[in-house]
């Protein structure tokens, strides 16, 4: 038996993340923020001064995170402020662009699909990461509401 996911993709600042919060509690399912996952891949390669793009790959495959509720730790540290930082967002944006570190989270994103189901919220959800899920919505927000 599949595993139901629900993908929601849009531009950041959508409420996609809110939402997609939102759905996975109601339904029990679980919830992935995929740009968490950049998010850490940025603060590990800042941290361990990381610069090439088969460097920050390799560290994005082999990091050590754990997500506990509302809670990720990365190498048994509890890192949500951290990943939240101005700097670590636009080095996760840099990151994001580098297909071998893409490649390296793949695996980690499809291991979130388990049962009940899943609500994934991020880039490439609805058609590189889970192109078989029953349900993909694309979110947007006008752009004075995501100013907001």
């Amino acid at each position: 038996m599949s595993v139901p996911v629900i993908a929601i993709d849009g531009p950041s600042a959508s409420g996609k993340g809110t939402i997609a919060k939102r759905v996975a509690q109601a339904l029990g399912f679980h919830y992935l923020e995929s740009g968490a996952l950049y998010r850490l891949v940025a603060l590990l390669a800042l941290r361990r001064g990381l610069t090439d793009e088969p460097g920050i790959a390799a560290a994005a495959q082999e990091m050590d995170v754990e997500f506990l509720g509302d809670e990720i730790f990365l190498e048994d540290e509890e890192v949500n402020l951290h990943i939240r930082h101005e700097a670590v967002g636009n080095h996760a944006s840099d990151v994001a662009r580098m297909p071998a570190v893409r490649h390296a989270l793949l695996n980690r994103q499809r291991a979130f699909q388990r049962p009940p189901g899943l609500v994934a919220d991020g880039r490439d959800m609805g058609t590189v990461v889970f192109p078989d899920a029953p349900l993909k919505i694309f979110l947007t927000a006008a752009p004075q509401v995501r100013a907001q």
